[in-house]
C-alpha cells in the first residue's frame, strides 16, 4: 500500500490534517481530555471540546498549544498521534508531513514540534513557516518576480508576509488571535454586566454576532452565565457593538503588525501589492467586516482566500511536492534548525 504526504496546520484551536490527492482528511479541535488520576486519554478533538467547562475534577481538559507553540508536549504528542492513527492507521509506510509553525518559533519551540510529529508515526518531517504556507494554499503565485501579501490570522498567533522570488521578503509574526479575541469578549461583559462566561461562550458570539467595523449589520443575542455579584446564572443580552468594543484592542494589534510589514517592504514589491491586493487566511478571516477594514486601515484592496480555514495545511502539503526547491531555501525554510534537507528525498 502507498503513503500519502500530509500538510499539518498544528493550530492552537484546531489541527488541520491535508493529505495529497485527498483534500482535508481530519479537521478537529486541538484539545484532549485525560483522566487526571491515570493521565491517559478521555477523549480528544470534538468530543472533548464539548467538555470544556464541563468536566468533572476527575477530567482534565486541554488544550495543548498556545500562542501558537506546543505548551504542553506530552498531551500535544498524544493528541496527535490520535489524529494520524485516524488517517493513516493501516497504511504500510509511515507517511512524509510537512507542519507549519508561526515564524517567531524559537530553536526549543522547533524542536518541540519536529519531535511531536515524529512521535506520531510521521517518517520524515520538514517545517515551514505559517505565512507561506497559507500562500501557496491559497493559489498566490510566490514563484513570480512580483510581490504578493497574505495575512494569515489564526487562533494563537498573526502572520503577515510580503513574498517574491520564492522567498520572504518582509514579515512579521505576532501572538494575538482568535483566543485574544475570545479573551477580551470575557473580559468586557464580567466588566459591563458583571457576568461570568467561558470561552466556548465568547467564541459563539465572537462567531454569530461578531463584527470589526460600524458599517456592518447590527445582531443581537443572549448569553448564559454565572452573575458574579450573586453568584447565580443569569443571561444577558449582547449586541454586534457591545464585541466591537470588547475586541478593539487585539484588532488594533493585529492591524498594527500588517502596517509593520508594509512599512518594511520594498518600495518595487509595495506597487506590485498595490496592484494584487492582500490576502486574508485563518479562522478570524472571516469575522463580519475584517476585508473591509484592512482595506480601510492599508488603503489597498483585501480579499479573503477561498476555503481560509485550511489554506495552511493544504499549503503544506503542497510543499512537499518541491523538495528540490525547499533545500536550496525556498519557503525561507533555511532559518529553521530542522529544515528536513538531509532526510526529505524522494
Amino acid at each position: 500500500m502507498t503513503t500519502k504526504d500530509f500538510g499539518i496546520d498544528f493550530g492552537t484551536a484546531r489541527v488541520v490534517i491535508y493529505a495529497e490527492g485527498k483534500g482535508v482528511v481530519l479537521d478537529e479541535p486541538a484539545v484532549i481530555a485525560v483522566n487526571a488520576n491515570t493521565g491517559k486519554m478521555f477523549a480528544c478533538g470534538e468530543e472533548a471540546y464539548a467538555m470544556q467547562g464541563r468536566a468533572p475534577a476527575s477530567i482534565e481538559v486541554v488544550r495543548p498549544l498556545a500562542k501558537g507553540v506546543i505548551a504542553d508536549f506530552d498531551y500535544a504528542c498524544m493528541m496527535l498521534r490520535y489524529f494520524m492513527q485516524k488517517v493513516c492507521a493501516y497504511k504500510v509506510i509511515k507517511p512524509r508531513a510537512a507542519v507549519s509553525v508561526p515564524a517567531l518559533v524559537t530553536a526549543v519551540e522547533q524542536r518541540s514540534f519536529m519531535d511531536a510529529v515524529y512521535s506520531a508515526g510521521a517518517r520524515q518531517v520538514m517545517l515551514i513557516e505559517e505565512s507561506m504556507a497559507a500562500a501557496v494554499g491559497a493559489g498566490l503565485d510566490v514563484e513570480a518576480p512580483r510581490g504578493c501579501m497574505v495575512v494569515e490570522i489564526g487562533a494563537g498567533t498573526t502572520d503577515v508576509a510580503v513574498m517574491s522570488l520564492k522567498g520572504v521578503a518582509s514579515s512579521c509574526s505576532r501572538r494575538v488571535g482568535g483566543d485574544a479575541f475570545d479573551e477580551a469578549i470575557m473580559r468586557y461583559i464580567r466588566q459591563k454586566h458583571r457576568l461570568l462566561i467561558g470561552s466556548l461562550s465568547a467564541e459563539r458570539l465572537k462567531i454569530e454576532i461578531g463584527k470589526v467595523t460600524d458599517g456592518e449589520e447590527e445582531k443581537c443575542t443572549t448569553v448564559s452565565g454565572r452573575d458574579a455579584v450573586s453568584g447565580l446564572p443569569r443571561v444577558c443580552e449582547i449586541t454586534s457593538r457591545e464585541i466591537l468594543e470588547a475586541v478593539y484592542e487585539p484588532l488594533q494589534e493585529v492591524l498594527h503588525t500588517i502596517q509593520n510589514v508594509l512599512e518594511n517592504t520594498p518600495p518595487e514589491l509595495s506597487a506590485d501589492i498595490y496592484d494584487n491586493g492582500i490576502i486574508l487566511t485563518g479562522g478570524m478571516a472571516q469575522l463580519r467586516g475584517m476585508t473591509a477594514l484592512v482595506s480601510a486601515t492599508t488603503g489597498i484592496c483585501c480579499r479573503v482566500a477561498d476555503d481560509p480555514m485550511h489554506c495552511v495545511a493544504r499549503g503544506a502539503a503542497m510543499s512537499l511536492k518541491y523538495i528540490h526547491m525547499l533545500h536550496s531555501g525556498v519557503y525561507d525554510i533555511g532559518k529553521f534548525l530542522y529544515d528536513g534537507s538531509t532526510t526529505l528525498t524522494n
